[in-house]
């Protein structure tokens, strides 16, 4: 018998080991980590229609959507109705689909003081509803600090950091929403900052295709948006005939339509062990003028063939 050391027997005994709990093929390559994407309608897509609530949840079901957001004047619109939020919740949950994010416009940013306290009131009166309807995330925009620059952005944080501390409370995550057409908040470079200035782990970014356009922000940027930093995405459309300064919300058309680089913004997302959701955001008076299941059942055909 050959003469072994014991270094080389606890070597050789090692690989082995190793070797024997591995797939055959995983020391010929790395496992390539899958990005995960769902699809959600954002209810401004059939928003023209005034179908209210219950009836636009229906339509975004009935076109095979999984997801979808509401707008929070629609919910409350249908509360002064007469409807209330146990009806819906039961309505929600009988069709199977859920509520990945409402969009609110509180004004929780601003400058002055009474209008932010009003802002964060509403905001957690907002999110005490979407809860009650199992809708666990809320859009936070530059509402009320659009029209003049010079927002200081670490007032920003301070005042993003409060909302987000709302939404521990109340199991609502505020999503920090950049608008290309603002003048803060208009770029994904600002985003970044309050996000993380904020100090807060549950911060997340709210991006959309369009305003990144709008607010000529570099889509080589979006590798700095970290894998945890996004859970809905706004998916659309446009073409660059209409320059980013002229460009406005109603020429959004559907996502595969027009020229923007969707595909690459995409593989810049980097899903988590959480699929990233896909969420078709339009504002187009031509689909507002049509069948508005025809719409919902066309974007999500076109997004599904787009990734």
């Amino acid at each position: 018998m050959t003469n072994i050391s014991r270094r080389d027997l606890l070597i050789a005994s090692g690989t082995a080991a190793g070797a024997a709990l591995l797939p055959s093929s995983a020391a010929a390559a790395p496992v390539a980590k899958a990005h995960k994407f769902e699809f959600s309608l954002n209810m401004s897509t059939i928003m023209g229609q005034k179908l209210g609530l219950i009836k636009e949840l229906e339509v975004a079901s009935e076109a095979g959507f999984q997801h979808c957001e509401i707008w929070v004047p629609t919910l409350e619109a249908y509360l002064k109705s007469g409807g209330t939020l146990v009806e819906a919740k039961k309505r929600i949950d009988d069709l199977g689909i859920n509520i990945q994010n409402a969009i609110g416009f509180a004004q929780w940013i601003v400058d002055d003081e009474a209008t932010r306290k009003q802002g964060l009131e509403q905001m957690k009166r907002e999110m005490d509803m979407l809860a009650q309807l199992g809708c666990f995330r809320t859009a936070a925009p530059p509402m009320g600090a659009t029209k003049e620059a010079g927002l200081d952005l670490r007032r920003a944080a301070e005042r993003y950091r409060a909302i987000l501390d709302i939404g521990v409370s109340t199991g609502v995550t505020p999503q920090l929403e950049m608008w290309g057409h603002s003048k803060n908040l208009n770029r994904v470079a600002d985003v970044l900052f309050v996000a993380a200035e904020a100090g807060q782990p549950n911060a997340k970014l709210l991006l959309d295709v369009f305003h990144i356009y709008k607010g000529e922000s570099s889509i080589d940027c979006l590798h700095l948006v970290g894998e945890n930093s996004i859970d809905v995405f706004h998916v659309n459309d446009y073409v660059t005939s209409i320059k980013p300064t002229s460009i406005t919300d109603g020429d959004r058309i559907y996502a595969g339509d027009g020229e923007a680089p969707i595909k690459e913004i995409i593989k810049r997302l980097k899903p988590s062990e959480k699929p990233v959701i896909l969420s078709l955001e339009l504002f187009n008076k031509d689909l507002w003028a049509q069948d508005p299941l025809k719409v919902a059942k066309t974007g999500l055909e076109k997004m599904k063939k787009m990734i």
